[in-house]
């Protein structure tokens, strides 16, 4: 096989310099049938012997070998490491121009070849993004009026697109306008095609927001057409519709300026409506994408009040019964960014005995980290935010305080400081409520361990000793401090470099001998 792919190269040298198609045709032949038998080493050898910067003059309009090579190209990018090549070769503008063509074995082979070239892979994205590539398919786009056509394009554009540059490119060239025609065209269309072409527009949308500059450049200040056209999908009777509203919202609200203009112009109560919608149709992948919006809406301190005023809180907690992970992991980080710097709304959330009850449930649920580790972060945030003794009551009648003694053993410091500060408080607030769940959890032996390694941030080492003080009011917590000579770890830390611990660590050591 290999004597015979070096011999079709070879008679395809010299069959393109003499353009004889016959001739061509069967070297093309004898290409696809050892691509097919070993796709890598066939074009390891396509590579080796010069071949792809012949293919362009072979790609023309009017010739039959046309499909063959369009279909070689496609084959040959299957390959990671000929993706470039083909780009260096000048393949693109060619396979572009073809999609001109009304020929649909050259239209098939087109896509493929343009799709498989530009699939996961940064550097010929990169490489096309250098092309015109984005103008001559939205101009191509923007002519076709048959189903197929637009379906290839499409094809072409949705990897592309994960370019931030060629997503900026695809909006100067005015794809959003084609997208939104599509939408107008379909949305209440019956035919699979239609729900096909609504679909892939839609989501295509979302895409080109996912880059920062095409995105702010789509929002105009709040004030831009197409910015106004994705909102009115929000309250759509169209599943798919909605969906693109949502994560475009979503997507809308990744800086604080956006966020704060859209919170004023009232997308809250657009999305609250949707998601009552959804209480009992129960669409996932609506409920997921609108509270990532409302969650993203949140961040700004100045939005918080508003949203919570709202009525945010009451109806996110309506989807506390959802056993799907990607909306609890949603929820909770909703409710999390909602209560930060509230104390009000922590106070109220934290004596809700039954959202407890779920996130101590949610701190066991092994299988879904990410819903784990937020519930762990709310409850340690419900403590934090509201300072409140009833707060702190219903999280040690729930059974939460072992999940945070568990939290502070986090490989994550952010954590492990959240889950510090809140059981500070809560030996600080109740410390005989809580003891027998201390003495359970081993907290003072946690303690030692955090304060004895080298490597914890010091953050962590002065909420240790703060709660080391906190809990030697308590006898069996005081007898499990003394029996880990906490006084020799401690006392090595009044040299530390941060002054904060180091203070901190004389007055540790002064209440540790008092009490000793």
């Amino acid at each position: 096989m290999a004597d015979n792919l070096s011999d079709a190269l070879k008679k395809l040298k010299l069959a393109s310099a003499d353009s004889t198609t016959d001739s061509v045709e069967s070297c093309l032949d004898c290409l696809l049938k050892a691509l097919a038998h070993n796709n890598a080493d066939a074009s390891e050898k396509f590579q080796e012997m010069g071949i792809l910067p012949l293919l362009p003059t072979l790609l023309a309009p009017q010739s039959s070998c046309t499909p063959k090579v369009a279909n070689i190209i496609a084959e040959v990018a299957k390959n990671e490491f000929m993706r470039s090549p083909c780009v260096e070769a000048g393949l693109i503008p060619p396979l572009v121009q073809l999609l001109h063509s009304k020929d649909h074995e050259v239209l098939l082979q087109t896509g493929r070849a343009l799709g498989n070239i530009c699939y996961d892979s940064q550097s010929s994205k990169e490489q096309f993004a250098s092309t015109n590539i984005a103008e001559e398919l939205v101009r191509l786009f923007q002519r076709q009026a048959e189903h197929e056509k637009k379906e290839m394009i499409f094809e072409v554009l949705a990897p592309l697109a994960e370019n931030d540059v060629i997503k900026l490119q695809l909006v100067e060239a005015g794809l959003v306008e084609c997208l939104l025609d599509v939408v107008v065209h379909t949305v209440d269309g019956v035919r699979e095609e239609d729900v096909a072409q609504l679909k892939t527009a839609s989501d295509l949308m979302v895409l080109l927001l996912l880059g920062d500059e095409s995105m702010q450049k789509l929002f105009e200040g709040g004030k831009g057409s197409v910015f106004q056209r994705v909102l009115s999908w929000v309250p759509s009777h169209n599943h798919q519709l909605q969906l693109a509203g949502a994560l475009a919202i979503a997507n809308f609200a990744r800086n604080d300026g956006n966020c704060i203009h859209m919170v004023e112009s009232g997308i809250v109560q657009k999305l609250l409506e949707l998601l009552d919608r959804h209480v009992d149709e129960g669409n996932v992948t609506v409920q997921h994408a609108a509270l990532s919006a409302l969650r993203n809406l949140a961040i700004p301190v100045v939005n918080k009040a508003k949203m919570l005023s709202a009525g945010v809180s009451d109806t996110v907690l309506k989807f506390l019964p959802s056993e799907m992970p990607p909306v609890q992991f949603k929820l909770l980080g909703t409710l999390r960014m909602l209560i930060d710097t509230q104390a009000d709304a922590a106070d109220q959330l934290g004596t809700n005995g039954k959202l407890v009850e779920r996130l101590v449930e949610w701190c066991e649920a092994k299988d879904h980290a990410g819903v784990m580790g937020e519930s762990n972060r709310l409850l340690s945030a419900l403590i934090r935010h509201s300072k409140s003794k009833d707060v702190v009551k219903t999280v040690i009648q729930g059974a939460g305080v072992k999940h945070l003694v568990v939290m502070a053993t986090s490989e994550h410091m952010i954590m492990q400081n959240e889950a510090l500060v809140a059981l500070g408080l809560i030996a600080g607030l109740d410390l005989v409520g809580a003891e027998k769940d201390f003495v359970g959890a081993g907290l003072v032996q946690v303690l030692h361990k955090l304060l004895s390694d080298e490597m914890s941030a010091p953050e962590v080492k002065y909420n240790s000793m703060v709660i080391i003080c906190a809990v030697m009011g308590s006898e069996p917590l005081h007898k499990e401090v003394q029996g880990l000579a906490f006084i020799d770890v401690v006392s090595k830390l009044r040299s530390h470099e941060n002054k904060t611990v180091s203070h901190q660590a004389s007055l540790t050591e002064q209440r540790l001998t008092a009490q000793s």
